[in-house]
């Protein structure tokens, strides 16, 4: 029950950020709001302040803010009607939705690096056989303080340098053993390995793995904000290389999306771990739906931005026939994704259970 409040809070908050960055826009714009929603199916409860209708539905899995006149066979020609609006003013009010769900991603990647992360010392806890580490006499409980000259607080700090000398033959490494400074040389292997269909990686190994031990990592607010925006970056990237490996065939849709019950069961095993790694999954799925809400598909806000953009190349826009046709286009793309994700959920969660059901 916890984590089905928790599911719906994060859903909620995702949702309501992005209709009200349409909200706040279309008000700046002068066009009348006439509804408020969040959520679907039976309404549980509702307002009506000025012109708009606030209202709250039982399953908080989506929502919407009606505007008077986006719809070409509603619209009167009236000045608080959003199709009376110039081309900017509309890209305005479409972009201004996803464009607060990338800035909630960014204000909680800033807030989690500035309040402190749980991460891995920079202790040793095992070492392998065959590698580099042993050779040159590093033991399990050994804690790293430097490598190559470069001070290191954390297994992540560790990594980081290995990586950027991993076409090195050795690596320096200064351990602090009981309370005793040695320094090491030790040999790297670079090796490659298929990080995900399609994508190779290569990597340095020098044959140690993470002890158990976790410290709190933080920054200063300035650095924080510095490294929220990093990361957000980083972020876009990395999902925007996934999104081509997708349409380029080198990444199984089946594989890499989810829908709403396989963020069901990631958000309550994210919530087990504690506060700040929900945060972390909630900045990463605001991030996401602002990417994926900007793709030029009808119905989704990146579809209206570039209908927009042939509006203004054409001089006017879509008849009504044709812009019906391609809502109703999206709508079918959007329901078919929607049941294709929720499929491969329950395939990926109760797999074991159907085969064995059916006698498999």
């Amino acid at each position: 029950m916890i984590a089905l409040i928790i599911f719906a809070l994060v859903l909620s908050l995702l949702i309501i950020v992005h209709e009200f960055g349409h909200f706040i826009m279309a008000k700046k714009n002068a066009v009348r709001v006439e509804q408020f929603s969040l959520g679907f199916g039976p309404q549980v409860w509702k307002k009506k302040k000025n012109d708009t209708e606030y209202s709250l539905s039982l399953l908080p899995l989506g929502g919407f803010v009606k505007m008077s006149g986006d719809n070409p066979e509603e619209y009167q020609g009236k000045d608080y009607e959003y199709l009376s609006k110039s081309c900017a003013q509309r890209f305005a009010i479409i972009f201004f939705g996803p464009l607060l769900n990338y800035v909630l991603g960014f204000l909680l990647f800033w807030f989690i690096f500035f309040v402190g992360y749980p991460t891995l010392t920079a202790k040793v806890g095992g070492v392998l056989d065959g590698y580099g580490a042993q050779s040159a006499g590093i033991l399990t409980g050994d804690k790293i303080i430097a490598v190559e000259n470069i001070d290191v607080s954390s297994w992540e700090d560790v990594q980081r340098e290995i990586q950027k000398n991993k076409s090195s033959e050795e690596i320096a490494l200064k351990i602090l053993r009981s309370d005793a400074q040695l320094s090491f040389k030790v040999k790297i292997k670079e090796k490659s390995f298929e990080e995900r269909p399609g994508v190779k990686r290569s990597m340095g190994i020098v044959g140690i793995t993470a002890s158990d031990e976790v410290t709190y990592t933080k920054y200063g607010f300035l650095q924080s904000a510095f490294l929220g925006a990093k990361k957000t970056v980083e972020l876009t990237l990395v999902t925007y290389q996934g999104l081509w490996q997708l349409i380029s065939g080198k990444m199984s849709m089946r594989e890499s999306m989810t829908g709403p019950l396989g963020i069901f069961f990631i958000t309550s095993s994210v919530a087990s771990l504690g506060i700040i790694a929900l945060l972390h999954f909630v900045a990463v799925l605001s991030v996401s739906l602002a990417i994926f809400n900007l793709l030029p598909l009808p119905i989704l806000d990146g579809g209206h931005i570039f209908l927009l953009g042939l509006e203004k190349i054409r001089g006017k826009g879509l008849s009504v026939k044709t812009d019906k046709w391609l809502s109703n286009i999206g709508f079918t793309l959007i329901i078919s994704l929607a049941v294709f994700v929720t499929y491969n959920d329950i395939l990926r969660v109760y797999g074991a259970q159907i085969s064995k059901f059916f006698g498999g």
